[in-house]
């Protein structure tokens, strides 16, 4: 019996396996400390085997797709001046054979596809954690919290707001019915708990603000593609003005202390300027792609001594931008940074000048919770890692044209429909 290669590659008439595929990606990126190698392996036979199966289709045209390599080259390039090659050899070749994996997926998923993935990878992942889980000291703020099967309630709070987020997108955006709105409801709540459980100020915050960004955005559907520019400027404008002078009001402590917070960030103030003092000493091409924090050298030893990390590993700058300048300097931030703004930016182009683009709507939310995150986390710059398969994943569908239509004869938002020529009539005859 002959399969259809649609059944594997063709977005749309793949969702069967493109469900199964993102949501094992899910448990991969999640637990692969845990499970090994095997669960590396099996992440790449989700995807690479597709290329085989139809190398035009699921590449597509690379050319128009050189720029999402632009860091993933350079991490490469870092092994000549790395302060330690062999760590860096092995994690840039990840790194980009990470970046190939979700084009591959961006590529042969749809939006509803991926979104129903995520929503069944998160919930799997949330209730493994819920049933292995254990709850761990934090000696820097002097609490417990539960951090599920992870080392980090950070990483745990991460994908409670990813299945919050694919919840609200599945029902709100894409319009899920039926089975998959129970789902959606069920990975919400299992999303919640876990969010609150985690104590992760960073991933309530963002999840809020995604949340109410997705809610707002839904109104200005209502509007014509003009209009929505209009009031999107104006309240841009708006929010850049509160942020500002809420800043200087002292609005930032009041959130903080609500989640029992202080202003050092529960140290990641102190971090921050050494990271900064050790990015000053190697400016424009840093020490190597993940060459920093290496075992043996004294300057990562001191810190994780000073932080209490007894594994002396899994450990950052919690800063994207620091943490991508020390190790692959100013020319490796600028790479990174312009391949997320423009993601966002693309996207949101894209939902303000189309009629409806639910593939927009849903990955410019994603971009965004990237983006805010960026500034206390390095979610896009570790192989095997949700936070950069969905980075690429969505910075790969700016190179594929869009299939909404821009002209709207008559648009009816729940079905496109379209009027007829003048000139048509219905034919009478057989």
């Amino acid at each position: 019996m002959r399969i259809a290669k649609s059944v594997f590659v063709r977005p749309g008439s793949n969702a069967t396996y493109g469900m199964v595929a993102t949501a094992l990606s899910l448990f991969v990126f999640a637990y692969s400390p845990r499970f090994g190698q095997p669960s590396i392996l099996l992440y790449y036979t989700l995807w690479f085997p597709l290329v085989l199966m139809d190398y035009r289709n699921v590449l597509g045209n690379y050319r128009k797709q050189l720029w999402l390599f632009a860091f993933g080259v350079l991490t490469c390039l870092s092994i000549f001046w790395s302060a330690a090659p062999p760590v860096t050899a092995r994690a840039a070749i990840q790194y980009m054979t990470h970046i190939i994996c979700a084009l591959i997926a961006m590529r042969t998923l749809d939006i509803r596809t991926l979104t129903r993935g995520a929503i069944a990878g998160t919930g799997i992942v949330l209730i493994y954690s819920i049933l292995f889980g254990y709850y761990a000291y934090d000696p820097i703020d002097g609490n417990y919290s539960f951090v599920g099967a992870f080392d980090s309630k950070n990483q745990l709070g991460f994908y409670a707001s990813l299945g919050i987020y694919f919840a609200f997108a599945a029902v709100f955006i894409l319009g899920e019915r039926r089975i998959w709105m129970v789902g959606a409801g069920i990975a919400g709540l299992l999303s919640a708990y876990c969010l609150l459980a985690s104590q992760s100020a960073t991933s309530v915050l963002t999840t809020g603000l995604v949340v109410m960004l997705g809610l707002s955005m839904r109104v200005i559907l209502f509007l014509s593609p003009k209009q929505r520019k209009t009031l999107f400027a104006a309240v841009a404008i708006s929010v850049v003005v509160l942020a500002v002078a809420g800043v200087y009001l002292g609005a930032v402590d009041l959130v903080l202390g609500a989640f029992g917070k202080d202003s050092t960030l529960t140290g990641r103030t102190y971090l921050w300027q050494q990271g900064i003092a050790a990015a000053q000493l190697n400016p424009f091409f840093g020490v190597g792609y993940q060459a920093y924090w290496v075992q043996g050298f004294s300057e990562p030893e001191r810190l994780w001594e000073e932080f209490f990390i007894a594994s002396r590993t899994g450990f950052h700058f919690h800063n994207t931008y620091i943490e991508t300048t020390v190790e692959t300097g100013l020319v490796g931030v600028l790479l990174l940074a312009s391949i997320l703004l423009t993601t966002v930016i693309g996207h949101i182009s894209r939902f303000l000048s189309d009629n409806r683009n639910d593939e927009s709507y849903v990955l410019l939310g994603i971009a965004i919770l990237l983006l805010i995150r960026s500034f206390v986390e390095i979610d896009i710059l570790n192989p095997y890692h949700v936070g950069s398969f969905l980075f690429y994943f969505s910075a790969g569908k700016l190179s594929m044209r869009t299939r909404v239509p821009k002209a709207d004869p008559l648009v009816s938002y729940d079905r496109m429909e379209f009027a007829p020529p003048a000139n048509w009539e219905p034919r009478t005859g057989r």
